[in-house]
């Protein structure tokens, strides 16, 4: 008792000290919580690590849907337009007949549209044998042919091979034969330009020079040419006559090569030599000829051109069986690198057909046949907008056209008068656009919750109504069954499906991210040992990006066309690791001492 008497009396002390000193008591207060709450959320937060809620990819069946709410009607009548435009060519029904939901009223040229199906069907049965074709093995003519045309290139080859072998071989004639004639055309040239017939004491070209100087004063310039022309023939004569004497026709191939081209050259600068000769002899005669009363064309002139032409005429000859050969040499190499890329095509396309189609291949067809398919379900949809039918069932109170006459979908058809309940809903302009005639529809009734009526788009206002600036488009939609509990007036709210998938890849909406206009997901490394828990997995290591390319969507989920498989875990949520830590600020926050602040 005395222990506890003294612990009283400590406390009583303190506070009576308390009050006496309130600004030192309350400074002292704050001190302690703030160390508190600073120790306390080191201590969590050091603790703590970020957690990523995940979700993962699923296939199944994604709806597309458009909401709107409005009132139900007792009775009303609908305006019936085609969805597509042509001549009416047939009218199953006149005013005042009864009609049943899903009638014939009219039907409308449909010529273009059932080509369209014609063709798509056409287009699938390929498709689907292409795809047949493609799987099956190769039959034994197809593997027969392959195996001949595999050797048909290996024997394109050695024919090729052949016939450049003998190419060398004439190609080493031909510069033999050219060596007949080649060193009979360097003397004669020799003996024309440097021989001295005409005058012992100077050369033929000079003498012939001397001739015609005081008539020509540019005589020097042709002779020094013919000269100069003939000077480099003879040394190129010179050192392909040596390589010549080297080389036999059992040379290398290089080599036979090498000469003949040497040869080419060697006889295009004697042909050149010769010509220049020819020139400057020319212009002798034709000066002296000129001027004949004071000179006159010396005998031997004659003879050299004489010569010259025999040359000439022996020059091209040679010439052109050169290169004539030269070309031979590089057609018959080309038709062995021709063959080279046969035999390579070949082999391969035998070893594709002997170990069957690719399965990239057989992807490729596969989506092919998809979308042939795809393409009929799409011309069939069309070519069903061409026959006009009854919303529901009731009376034609007026029929507004007759046959041959032109429609669209802006004409009315005719005017259904039902006595049945009808959906009489608003909807925007944006929502309005992805509505049509004959969608599916689920209706809602704020009076009956657990209530669900189906039923079918019959009309589409054509024309919005505007109020305070908003444009709204009136739909209605006739109920598939009828139910005494619904009156009319009651509030209806109608879920109109613009679109579905089944069989498809989908994940959560919440999932989906967008960055730099690309959508993309967050995935996490799955050695994690990752799952679905509410709780979220915990990681110190953040998520990576994945880009994905998405498809159809509604509120809740996303079709996905790539990256992602089923079963895929993808994060959802995020859970900081400093949430706990901001509640305790928060409630740090909210106490309230005395004597601070508010009353």
């Amino acid at each position: 008792m005395n222990k506890i008497s003294g612990i009283r009396h400590y406390f009583k002390k303190c506070w009576a000290w308390a009050i006496s000193h309130k600004i030192a008591s309350v400074l002292i207060a704050i001190v302690l919580v703030w160390v508190a709450y600073y120790g306390y959320g080191k201590m969590f937060a050091a603790g703590s690590e970020t957690r990523y809620v995940l979700t993962s990819v699923q296939k199944g069946t994604l709806i597309a849907s458009v909401s709107g709410t409005g009132q139900v009607s007792a009775e009303s009548q609908v305006d019936v337009k085609p969805k597509a435009s042509g001549d009416i060519v047939f009218i199953g029904v006149k005013q005042g007949d009864s009609v049943k939901s899903g009638q014939l009223l009219v039907k409308l040229d449909a010529t273009a549209a059932e080509k369209s199906v014609r063709d798509a069907q056409s287009a699938l049965e390929s498709a689907q044998l292409a795809l047949q074709k493609l799987v099956q093995p190769a039959d034994a003519l197809s593997m027969t042919q392959a195996e001949n045309s595999l050797a048909s290139a290996n024997q394109a080859k050695q024919n090729a091979l052949s016939d450049l072998a003998k190419v060398y071989d004439d190609g080493f004639n031909t510069v033999s034969n050219a060596f007949i004639d080649i060193p009979g055309l360097i003397t004669g040239l020799n003996t024309i330009l440097n021989g001295s017939a005409l005058n012992n004491s100077q050369s033929n070209a000079d003498a012939y020079y001397s001739l015609i100087k005081g008539y020509r004063p540019d005589a020097d310039q042709f002779r020094d040419l013919a000269i100069a022309s003939y000077q480099k023939a003879r040394t190129s004569y010179d050192k392909n006559l040596q390589d010549y004497k080297n080389v036999s026709r059992y040379s290398a191939k290089a080599t036979i090569e090498s000469l003949i081209k040497e040869t080419y050259e060697t006889t295009k600068q004697i042909s050149e030599a010769i010509k220049n000769t020819k020139t400057f002899l020319d212009l002798v005669n034709d000066t002296l000829t000129t001027n004949s009363q004071s000179a006159h064309p010396p005998a031997l002139l004659a003879s050299h051109e004489s010569s010259l032409q025999t040359y000439t005429g022996t020059a091209n000859t040679h010439l052109g069986n050169l290169l004539n050969i030269q070309n031979s040499i590089q057609n018959d190499k080309d038709s062995i690198t021709n063959a080279d890329m046969s035999i390579k095509e070949k082999t391969e396309s035998l070893a594709k057909l002997k170990a069957g189609a690719d399965v990239l291949d057989i992807q490729s067809q596969q989506l092919s046949l998809k979308q042939k398919q795809n393409s009929l379900l799409d011309a069939q949809e069309n070519l069903s907008d061409y026959y006009v039918r009854a919303p529901f069932d009731g009376v034609v109170g007026k029929m507004n056209v007759e046959l041959r006459d032109p429609a669209s979908p802006a004409t009315v058809i005719a005017t259904v008068i039902t006595d049945k309940k009808i959906a009489e809903v608003s909807l925007n302009e944006v929502d309005v656009a992805k509505i049509k005639v004959g969608q599916k529809a689920t209706l809602t009734f704020d009076a009956f919750p657990d209530l669900a009526i189906t039923g079918q788009v019959a009309q589409v206002d054509s024309i919005g109504t505007v109020s305070q600036g908003v444009v709204s488009y009136g739909v209605k939609i006739s109920f598939d069954t009828d139910d005494d509990q619904i009156k009319p007036g009651m509030s209806v709210s109608a879920s109109i499906i613009t679109d579905s998938k089944q069989d498809i890849l989908t994940v959560a909406n919440s999932a989906i991210k967008i960055s730099n206009g690309s959508q993309y997901v967050e995935i996490l490394d799955s050695s994690l040992g990752l799952s679905t828990s509410s709780q979220g997995i915990a990681s110190k290591v953040p998520p990576t990006r994945k880009t994905i390319e998405i498809g159809l969507s509604n509120e809740s989920a996303t079709e996905i066309l790539s990256g992602l498989n089923e079963g895929d875990l993808v994060v959802v949520r995020t859970i900081s690791s400093s949430t706990a830590a901001q509640t305790t600020q928060s409630a740090a926050g909210g106490i309230r001492l005395p004597g601070l602040g508010g009353r």
